[in-house]
C-alpha cells in the first residue's frame, strides 16, 4: 500500500497539512536534542526580537479584535443569526450562558489566581501605598484575564459559528475566508490556513500542559505524597494525564467526561466560595465592586498603552502582557470551536454580549477572591512569606491554602480541579486538533491519530521544559502566535465581508419593475434576464420605450390638464438620459429621469460557466433619478404603458408630499424664487 493510499484509507488526516506541520515540530524536537546550546540561543534571540519588534502590534490588533466585535454589536449586522433566520438556539440562555462561564475555567485560573497579583504588587510595575499599589496589581491581572481575551476567542468563534451555520460550510477554520478566496479554501491557501492554526493551537496547549504539570508536581508534594517536585515527577504527570485523556478520547465515554466536567465546575466553584468565607469576605466583596470600577474606567488606556514613554517598565510588559497576547491567540481555534459548537441560532449580538461580558465577570470574581486574599494574607499573617515564593509560582497556591481553615481539604480539592482540568483541556484539544488537521470534517479520526497527538504533545512539551522550562513553552507560543493574529485580521475583513453582502442580500427588495409581473410574457422576461445589457441597450430603451412613454403622457397632461410639462433628451451626455419635468410655481418641480448607469460586474461572475451570457466586465442598466434626489431602481423590464404607470406612481407621491409637507420641506429657496 503507498503513503497517498494509506492516507486516504486509514486515516483523517489532511497529508499536505499534517505533513509540514510533523516536519516543523520534529525539526524543533531534534535541534534542541542534537543542538540544545544553540537551539536555546535562537529561542532566546528569536523571543527577544518579537518583543522588540512587535510588542507593538499585537497591542494594537487585541484593540482591533475588541472594537470589531464591540461595533458588530451595536450595528444592524449585530441582529444576524448564526444560523437560518428561523432557527432557534440549540440551548436555553442560562444553559449557554452556563458553558460560557465554564468555558471561562482553566488550568490558567488555577495557577495565576494567586500569583499573578501577588507578582505585580511586589514588582515595579506597581506605585504609591500599599492600598493603591494592590489596586494596581489587581487592574493589570484583569486587563491579562478580561475583555480582550475573550475578544480573540469571540473573533474566530464568531467567524467558525457564522460561517459554520449560516453559509453551511465545514466548521473549519478556512471556512472563515469564503468571502476572500471562494472555492480556493479548499485548496493550498486553506491548507496553509490550518497549518498555521494547528501550531498555534498545539503549543497553546502544550504551554497549558506545562503549567499544569508543573502545579500537579507541587500539590503532590504539598500532600506529602512525594519528597521533591522534580523534572523526572513532571514526566510522569505528564504521561499519566495525557495517556488518561487519551482513553477518554479513544473509550466513547464522553457522557463520564461530561460529568466529571460539571464535577470539576462545581469544586472550583466550591472552592471560590470557601476562599471568599474564609477570608476577608466582606473586604473582598468591596474590592470586587472596585476592582471592576476600576479596569473598566482604566480599558482603554490599557488597551492602547505600550510603555513608550517609560522605558524601565518595558521588560514587565513584554513578559507579562504581551506573552498573555500571544497565549491567548494560540488558544483561540481551541476555545473558538467550542463556543462556536454552542452558539448556533443566537443572533450576533446576542453572541458577542454572552461571550465578552459573562466569563470576563467570572475572571475578575475569581481573582478577586484569590488575589486580593493573598495580598492581604502576605501583608498580614504571612508576615511577606508568600512574597518570597513568587519565583515558584506554581507552589504559591498551596502555600496560599496553608494560612487559611483546613489546608489539607483544600488542597486536595485543588489538586483534583487541576487534574480535572489538565485532563478534559488534553481531551478537548486532541479533538481541535485532529478537527484542524483533518481532510474533512465529517470524517471520524482513527484511535491511533488520537494516540499520535497524545504522544507527540507529551514529548515536545517535556522536550521544551527540559531545555529551557516553561519560558521556552511561552516562546514557541509567542513565535507561532504572531502570524497567526496577522491570519486573524485578514479573518476580520472576510468576515466584515460577509456580514454585509449577507445583510444586502436579505434586505435587497425584489426589482420594482418585476412586482408588476403577469404570465403572460414569461419567456420574454426570461430572454431578457438571461441578456447582458450594454450601452447600447440602453440607449435604445431610452430611444425606443421611455421617450414614447414620456411624449404619450406629456401629451395627456398638457392637452386634458393643462399642466406645464418639459421633455428633455439627453442622448449626447456621458450618461444619456430622458427626463420628464412638471413645472410647479413656488414649489419644487416634479421631476422623473432614466439614465444609462454603468456597473462593474465580478471576476467571479464573468468565470462562471454556469451565466455564459456575461461576458463583460460592465453591465449597463436604465436606472430612474427624481425630482428629491432619491436613489432610483432599475426600470429595464418594463414596456411603454409600465412606464407610464411608474411615472403616475411617483407623481401621486410627489402630490401628496405637496399637501402633507409642503410648506416646509417643498417650497423652493427665496433665493431661487428671487432668480
Amino acid at each position: 500500500m503507498s503513503l497517498s493510499q494509506f492516507m486516504e484509507k486509514r486515516t483523517s488526516f489532511n497529508p499536505f497539512v499534517i505533513g509540514l506541520t510533523l516536519f516543523f515540530v520534529l525539526l524543533l524536537v531534534a535541534m534542541i536534542l542534537i543542538a540544545p546550546d544553540h537551539t536555546q540561543t535562537l529561542l532566546n534571540q528569536a523571543k527577544a526580537g518579537i518583543f522588540a519588534n512587535f510588542s507593538w502590534f499585537y497591542v494594537l490588533v487585541f484593540s482591533v479584535f475588541l472594537g470589531f466585535l464591540l461595533i458588530l454589536s451595536v450595528s444592524s449586522l449585530g441582529n444576524i443569526k448564526l444560523g437560518s433566520d428561523e432557527e432557534e438556539p440549540e440551548f436555553s440562555f442560562l444553559s449557554w450562558l452556563a458553558m460560557l462561564f465554564a468555558a471561562g475555567m482553566g488550568v490558567g485560573l488555577m495557577f495565576f489566581g494567586v500569583a499573578e497579583p501577588l507578582a505585580h504588587y511586589l514588582s515595579e510595575i506597581t506605585s504609591g501605598s500599599a492600598e493603591h499599589r494592590q489596586q494596581e496589581a489587581l487592574l493589570h491581572t484583569l486587563f491579562h484575564w478580561g475583555i480582550h481575551a475573550w475578544a480573540v476567542y469571540g473573533t474566530i468563534a464568531l467567524a467558525l459559528a457564522y460561517f459554520g451555520f449560516r453559509y453551511k460550510l465545514p466548521l473549519a477554520l478556512r471556512s472563515c475566508f469564503y468571502p476572500l478566496l471562494k472555492d480556493r479554501i479548499n485548496g493550498k491557501v486553506g491548507d496553509l490556513i490550518d497549518i498555521m492554526a494547528l501550531l498555534a493551537t498545539l503549543f497553546g496547549i502544550i504551554t497549558t500542559l506545562g503549567f499544569g504539570a508543573s502545579q500537579l508536581g507541587a500539590g503532590l508534594h504539598r500532600m506529602g505524597w512525594v519528597s521533591e517536585n522534580t523534572f523526572t515527577l513532571q514526566i510522569i504527570v505528564i504521561a499519566v494525564v495525557m495517556s488518561l485523556a487519551v482513553f477518554s478520547a479513544i473509550s466513547g465515554v464522553g457522557k463520564g467526561v461530561k460529568m466529571l466536567s460539571e464535577l470539576n465546575l462545581t469544586l472550583a466553584f466550591l472552592l471560590l466560595i470557601f476562599v471568599l468565607v474564609t477570608g476577608p469576605t466582606l473586604y473582598l466583596l468591596s474590592a470586587f465592586s472596585d476592582n471592576i470600577g476600576t479596569y473598566f474606567s482604566n480599558l482603554v488606556q490599557l488597551s492602547f498603552k505600550t510603555y513608550a514613554y517609560e522605558q524601565e517598565h518595558t521588560a514587565w510588559f513584554s513578559g507579562w502582557t504581551v506573552l498573555y497576547w500571544a497565549w491567548w491567540c494560540s488558544w483561540a481555534p481551541f476555545v473558538g470551536l467550542f463556543i462556536a459548537r454552542i452558539s448556533r441560532g443566537r443572533t450576533i449580538r446576542e453572541f458577542i454580549f454572552g461571550v465578552l461580558v459573562i466569563p470576563s465577570v467570572f475572571g475578575i470574581l475569581w481573582f478577586t477572591v484569590f488575589g486580593n486574599t493573598a495580598i492581604w494574607l502576605n501583608d498580614g499573617e504571612a508576615a511577606g512569606a508568600l512574597g518570597k515564593m513568587i519565583s515558584s509560582p506554581e507552589t504559591l497556591l498551596f502555600k496560599f491554602l496553608d494560612y487559611l481553615p483546613l489546608p489539607a481539604v483544600s488542597s486536595l480539592v485543588s489538586l483534583i480541579v487541576i487534574s480535572l482540568f489538565f485532563i478534559t483541556s488534553a481531551d478537548s484539544g486532541i479533538y481541535v486538533l485532529n478537527n484542524i488537521a483533518s481532510r474533512d470534517k465529517s470524517l471520524i479520526s482513527p484511535n491511533w491519530q488520537t494516540v499520535m497527538w497524545g504522544v507527540l504533545m507529551s514529548v515536545v512539551a517535556i522536550v521544551l521544559m527540559k531545555s529551557g522550562g516553561l519560558a521556552n513553552l511561552q516562546t514557541m507560543t509567542l513565535m507561532v502566535a504572531l502570524p497567526f493574529a496577522v491570519l486573524m485580521l485578514v479573518m476580520c475583513f472576510s468576515l466584515w465581508k460577509g456580514l454585509n453582502a449577507d445583510k444586502k442580500y436579505f434586505t435587497t427588495k425584489v426589482n420594482p419593475t418585476s412586482i408588476f409581473w403577469t404570465g403572460e410574457k414569461w419567456k420574454d422576461r426570461l430572454e431578457q434576464m438571461m441578456s447582458q445589457t450594454q450601452e447600447k441597450d440602453t440607449l435604445r430603451f431610452l430611444k425606443h420605450i421611455a421617450l414614447p412613454a414620456v411624449r404619450e403622457l406629456r401629451q395627456e397632461l398638457i392637452g386634458k390638464y393643462n399642466l406645464s410639462v418639459q421633455v428633455n433628451t439627453l442622448f449626447e451626455q456621458e450618461e444619456p438620459a430622458v427626463e420628464l419635468v412638471i413645472q410647479k410655481e413656488s414649489m419644487r418641480d416634479f421631476m422623473y429621469g432614466i439614465k444609462s448607469v454603468g456597473r462593474e460586474v465580478s471576476e467571479q461572475l464573468i468565470n462562471d460557466e454556469n451565466l455564459p451570457h456575461i461576458q463583460h466586465s460592465t453591465t449597463y442598466e436604465p436606472y430612474t433619478y427624481f425630482f428629491d434626489g432619491r436613489v432610483g431602481y432599475d426600470v429595464q423590464y418594463m414596456d411603454q404603458d409600465e412606464l407610464i404607470a411608474d411615472i403616475l406612481r411617483q407623481y401621486e407621491r410627489y402630490l401628496t408630499l405637496l399637501d402633507d409637507v409642503g410648506q416646509e420641506l417643498m417650497a423652493h429657496e427665496q433665493v431661487e424664487l428671487a432668480e
